[in-house]
């Protein structure tokens, strides 16, 4: 048996061996060089070990080989290296100086695989801290847009929303270099999201696969053609990357990748990559879909869609502190429809409710988008109006208003006239808190009713107020 004192235990390390000059000019590496950084070791020798350092850590590296040059030990540092495939290398390091060779001794370790498994965890919590911290749904995919960017190149990075009733894609985050957000589209208008999305498996494209399936995946629609094309030379995208983002309840949308430089070029690892990111986003965003859900749910009004009491006391709330500190007049019109019960009673409730949806939609149409509409209940709606400097503002508003109704609603083929009892009130005029504003709107709106309907009325001014 051959005695184990004839092998160069050096060449059988699985972790590599360096001796390099003061300068980090390489006179010396294990063949373990090769698995780890990919150079073979006579492709290195007389080259520089701090030229293949990654950028961003070449002057913490420079400090640490001074550090070692000096005389002091070191046995846990750690940078990242650019491998010859143009990957990157995470090492650890022990090195020392022996001062009688004027040379630095060091052993590298590859850790790249453990720092892709930390990677991957600090991602995975990364992502489930953002469904819980973000505000809404669109902070969300910005978050999501720097945590898959530490990943991978995502200069062009797009979340599409799959909505399966209507068989529609939409891109409520959109961000590219060359491109506007597509507009809404049916999902088969661009067969790279439709074979995603239905087929459920992650796509990646080449250069050659883009030319060979161009003819194939032509666009169906101007908008699909405008999301296949780029600025520069009318060329699309040199690599596309489509994951799907599946849930348990069928896909919710895709996360897409695009490159348009052979420097952000996608691999089969990137593609298992952003495969396994996918999973924790489609979580994310469906937590954050139900959230949004949940909380229009609690703030509007269900039926017409428009905030509910509670929203509106809030707004109104916000709106007196912003009047008082700007010093700007606050209208609130109360407005109850004259004879609705009838309605109910001859058309039914079907056709009250749909009636209400109408009056919301037309009380909308009369008023700023800064204003609020809301309803609290029954057919009872009130309309706040902000930054006013007239007195005479929101008689002009109500009297709109009244006009509007003054045209028939469609119920389905049916016409109906109906007609609102307003109620106008004032700040600072009647008064300076919430409850003292309604009340008073309140009390003008049945002033109005009791005088035969149909008519504006402005609140009395009470001591009281």
């Amino acid at each position: 048996m051959q005695s184990i004192s004839s092998f160069n235990l050096v060449d059988l390390l699985l972790d590599a061996v360096c001796v390099v000059q003061v300068d980090s000019t390489i006179v010396f590496v294990s063949p373990a060089f090769e698995r780890i950084f990919g150079y073979a070791p006579d492709e290195v020798i007389g080259k520089r070990m701090l030229d293949l350092v990654h950028p961003d850590d070449l002057a913490a590296t420079q400090h640490q080989a001074q550090i070692v040059t000096q005389g002091e030990l070191q046995l846990q540092f750690e940078n990242r290296y650019v491998r010859k495939d143009g990957s990157i290398a995470h090492i650890r390091w022990t090195a020392r100086w022996l001062p009688d060779m004027q040379v630095r001794l060091a052993v590298a370790h590859d850790i790249t695989e453990r720092k892709a498994t930390e990677s991957m965890q600090a991602v995975i919590y990364a992502i489930s801290e953002a469904a819980h911290t973000t505000h809404n749904l669109q902070a969300l995919f910005l978050h999501i847009h720097q945590i898959v960017g530490g990943l991978l190149p995502a200069t062009n990075f797009a979340v599409a929303l799959y909505d399966p009733h209507d068989d529609r894609l939409s891109f409520p985050y959109h961000v590219n270099e060359h491109l506007p957000a597509p507009e809404p589209m049916a999902l088969a208008e661009d067969a790279r999201y439709a074979e995603v999305i239905r087929g459920g498996a992650t796509l990646l494209l080449t250069p050659d696969a883009l030319v060979a399936k161009a003819t194939h995946w032509r666009p169906a629609s101007h908008a699909a053609q405008a999301a296949t094309a780029a600025a520069p030379g009318a060329q699309g995208p040199l690599y596309w990357l489509g994951v799907p983002l599946q849930t348990q309840r069928g896909p919710l949308g895709a996360l897409v990748l695009q490159s348009y430089t052979e420097q952000g070029r996608y691999t089969d690892k990137d593609k298992e990559l952003l495969q396994f990111v996918s999973t924790q986003v489609a979580a994310a965003i469906e937590r954050k879909q139900m959230y949004e859900r949940l909380e229009h749910m609690a703030q509007y009004d269900q039926l017409t869609h428009l905030p509910n009491r509670q929203l509106f006391l809030d707004r109104l709330k916000t709106a007196l502190a912003r009047a008082r500190r700007e010093q700007t007049l606050l209208s609130l019109l109360f407005i109850d429809l004259d004879r609705f019960k009838e309605v109910n009673d001859t058309l039914g409730h079907a056709m009250g409710d749909l009636l209400l949806q109408r009056v919301a939609q037309r009380l909308l149409e009369c008023v700023r988008a800064s204003d609020t509409v809301a309803r609290l209940g029954g057919d009872e709606f009130v309309v706040l109006l902000e930054g006013g400097q007239a007195r005479e503002h929101a008689t002009t508003a109500a009297n709109k208003i009244l006009a509007a109704f003054g045209q028939d609603f469609d119920l389905e083929g049916q016409r109906l006239y109906i007609q609102p009892s307003i109620g106008v009130a004032i700040y600072p005029e009647h008064g300076g808190e919430e409850h003292h504003l309604l009340g008073h709107a309140d009390e003008a709106m049945y002033l109005s009713k009791r005088n035969g309907g149909n008519q504006v009325r402005v609140a009395l001014v009470s001591q009281h107020s």
